[in-house]
């Protein structure tokens, strides 16, 4: 990043000395180093006056924003403003600096893609863990170390919280890291100053089109994980069976490959793990892999051909960082909100995943037809507030591969709830069965109401997630615990 004169170089040796560094004004400490970030639609110079209410001692510009009445105001307080060209890079590099991260001896490890970062995120720290190693988690489930859990408010937290929980992690004995990366977080540079050790490719389809502007703008942001984090001696592994990730390999000469068949042309073989599917049923997957001339075995009760695509992401950048044995990966029994099934006393089949894109949706349908069930029911809704073109995308998904599809309401946050629904209904034109019902507790109700012994229920699109946000308001909701009050409800009217 380019900085502009002395004074950012003089102040970020003071905050590696120990200054307070903060990017909301809230925040501001007396004396405190406030970073007045500017985004796309949010100029951080709104909130200068605050800081400098609060006792702010320096003031971090964009050197674009730093009129003269502003910069007269700074220094009218007593307070430094410091100028640079990127805000955003400035939080980051100064976040990097407050926590001393170039100094962490701790393994970072990368996981981005649409789907599958946070069953990949368990499996690496489930390897790791049979290691000895102790392993913290920065996901979309939660964010976890020893002796610290809490719920994840983002996949990626802001860079500030990034590195002040590396440091928290090492501190606490953690030797690896594991990070689910957000193309959201890679778009707004969280995460370019982490040194990532490792990092993987799981696959890319359509979501986040409200953010970015169309595919080839989501892949660069992905891109940016294996192109612009610190460390270019970086083991990557990318998916060779994704058109994404096998450009992604191109981009990367040194790039570990995976998939279900030979290494591609441009690839380099010696670096390619090949799987083989065994099986796939209700006990889970079989896998046959092979890897220079070596051959082994993995049996997993995880259930569906994506999982074994999982799997072979884990390996594969375990393969990069030189590790080669990978048995107690068999020892995994899966993640909450993906594919789990929720127990009841009725002894009914369903199954509740975090799947909210189309391909999610086919993906963990497939897993659920493919385990022999006389009929899927699956309901399913879509987020408000975002990607408008995936919602039909959604319903045919749900169409082609359900025998009844329970259409309902996910998070509308601040759209209304019919008019998602009206946004999917194209797609459930060639439904078998459809029922339409926006209030989510009413339409399980429903589908539970329908469900045979020999059918699966799949509630899809909110997974581990305890709440929904109607109106810009959260309110506690859980499919879980609704399944279990619904059929225990059920039960006792029997």
């Amino acid at each position: 990043m380019e900085r502009t004169g002395s004074d950012y170089a003089r102040l970020k040796e003071q905050i590696w000395a120990g200054l307070d560094v903060v990017s909301d004004s809230r925040q501001v400490r007396p004396g405190s180093v406030f970073v007045a970030v500017t985004g796309a639609t949010e100029d951080g110079t709104r909130y200068v006056p605050q800081a400098l209410e609060q006792g702010a001692g320096y003031v971090v510009l964009d050197e674009t924003r730093a009129s003269e009445d502003v910069l007269r105001s700074i220094r009218e307080k007593g307070a430094v403003p410091v100028l640079c060209t990127s805000t955003r890079a400035a939080i980051s590099d100064l976040a990097a600096a407050r926590y001393h991260t170039s100094e962490r001896k701790l393994t970072i490890l990368g996981i981005t893609g649409t789907n599958g970062k946070t069953t990949c995120a368990y499996l690496l720290e489930q390897l790791f863990a049979s290691m000895g190693h102790r392993v913290g988690v920065l996901g979309t489930v939660s964010y976890r170390w020893p002796g610290f859990s809490m719920p994840a408010p983002l996949t990626t937290p802001g860079p500030l919280e990034v590195h002040r929980a590396l440091h928290d992690m090492e501190q606490a004995g953690a030797s690896v890291c594991v990070m689910e990366v957000s193309s959201h977080a890679l778009a707004q540079g969280r995460v370019q100053d982490v040194p990532f050790a490792g990092a993987c490719f799981t696959n890319l389809t359509q979501d986040h089109l409200d953010f970015h502007k169309d595919m080839e703008d989501y892949f660069a942001a992905k891109a940016l994980l294996f192109t612009k984090t610190p460390r270019p001696d970086k083991a990557v592994a990318t998916n060779a069976d994704d058109a994404f990730g096998l450009r992604l390999a191109k981009m990367c000469p040194d790039a570990w490959t995976y998939g279900f068949g030979p290494a591609p042309e441009g690839v380099n073989p010696q670096h390619h793990l090949q799987g083989t599917l065994l099986e796939h049923g209700t006990s889970g997957v079989g896998l046959r892999m092979s890897c220079q001339g070596r051959t082994w075995e993995l049996h997993s009760p995880l259930i569906g051909r994506f999982n074994a695509d999982n799997l072979l992401t884990v390996q594969a950048l375990g393969l990069a960082m030189g590790i080669t044995d990978f048995k107690s990966l068999e020892g995994f029994a899966g993640v909450p909100g993906r594919i789990e099934r929720v127990d009841n006393a009725r002894g009914l089949h369903v199954f509740v995943d975090y799947a909210h894109t189309p391909d999610a949706l086919v993906n963990v349908q497939q897993a659920l037809r493919g385990a022999g069930f006389r009929r899927l029911v699956t309901v399913f809704g879509c987020g408000g507030n975002r990607d408008r073109t995936k919602r039909p995308l959604m319903g045919e998904a749900v169409a082609t591969y359900s025998d009844v599809a329970v259409l309902t309401s996910d998070n509308p946050r601040f759209e209304d709830p019919l008019a998602i629904m009206a946004d999917v209904e194209p797609g459930l034109a060639r439904a078998k069965e459809v029922y339409r019902e926006p209030d989510r507790r009413k339409a399980t109700e429903l589908a539970l109401s329908l469900l045979g012994p020999d059918d699966a229920l799949l509630i899809a699109g909110k997974g581990h997630e305890d709440y929904q946000i109607v109106n810009g308001t959260k309110r506690h909701y859980s499919d879980q615990e609704t399944v279990r009050e619904l059929l225990g409800r059920m039960g006792s009217c029997n």
